[in-house]
């Protein structure tokens, strides 16, 4: 009977989904991003975990303009949960608390902001995915980041 429940026990945790840990920092966002479209050019570029925060900088433009730039922060609060900073060029940081964690997953929301309401970062493989939309899934854009240098 034990080993029937233990065995009824185990499968059962097998077919749970897999998780990250709540609360922990996205390292695997760690590195310099880069997506090259024709003469457009988005960079993002991600510290290690370190002190409870992730820092980021991000930048797109055309050719050799500069169109835009961000200072970004992942931190973890008091209590474990992390939420998601972003000031772009310079301006006030908007806070989107992390809504949905995985193992290579987070996405980020604060429906009160204008736009945008939902950010999203993933990995396929060795590319960096990400997502920005509003909460319905609408204005949505893509990224398709790999590790800069190749």
């Amino acid at each position: 009977m034990k080993r029937r429940v233990s065995t009824v026990i185990a499968a059962l945790l097998l077919a749970l989904p897999v998780h990250g840990n709540a609360g922990e920092l996205p390292d695997w966002l760690t590195g310099e991003w880069v997506q090259k479209r024709d003469d457009r050019w988005s960079e993002e570029v991600w510290t290690l975990p370190r002190g409870g925060v992730m820092i980021g900088v991000g930048r797109t433009g055309r050719g050799e303009k500069l169109q835009s730039w961000e200072v970004m922060r992942i931190v973890r609060a008091a209590d474990g949960s992390l939420a998601f900073h972003g000031a772009p060029e310079g301006g006030p940081a908007t806070i989107f608390p992390a809504i949905a964690e995985g193992v290579r997953d987070i996405s980020f929301a604060n429906p009160t902001h204008d736009y945008p309401q939902r950010i999203r970062y993933w990995r396929e493989g060795r590319l960096l995915m990400a997502e920005t939309a509003n909460m319905d899934g609408s204005r949505a854009q893509n990224w398709t980041y790999a590790p800069a240098g190749e």
